[in-house]
């Protein structure tokens, strides 16, 4: 990429977003941890831990729906924001059945 990354350090327990945010971007775990958690029956529940090298967010790149889950720091981390510009810029470059295929997968996942 030769775009300038943004690279953030959030506090142990920080919210990088919050169910039913706007999803624009996406997010790569440059080092620690992140926890996602989705409301069950009204009730906060940790959905999966997430380490280096490892992408979140993913689905508002796609579909720039509202945020499905909260993540939040879990010890601290430092995270790079990719933004939905930088991934519509890479995806211009690809097939235009690429962009559709994705949007059929976002559609599908939202739905289960």
């Amino acid at each position: 990429m030769s775009e300038i990354l943004d690279r953030r350090n959030v506090p142990d327990g920080g919210a990088i977003f919050v169910e039913g945010d706007e999803g624009t971007n996406a997010f790569i775990i440059q080092s620690g941890k992140v926890s996602i958690y989705k409301l069950v029956d009204g009730k906060e529940e940790c959905v999966a831990t997430l380490g280096p090298t490892e992408i979140f967010g993913e689905m508002g790149l796609i579909d720039m729906k509202p945020r499905t889950a909260t993540a939040r720091s879990n010890g601290g981390c430092t995270i790079i924001t990719i933004t939905h510009q930088m991934f519509e810029s890479k995806l211009a470059k690809s097939d235009p059945f690429i962009r559709h295929l994705l949007t059929i997968m976002a559609e599908t996942i939202r739905n289960i």
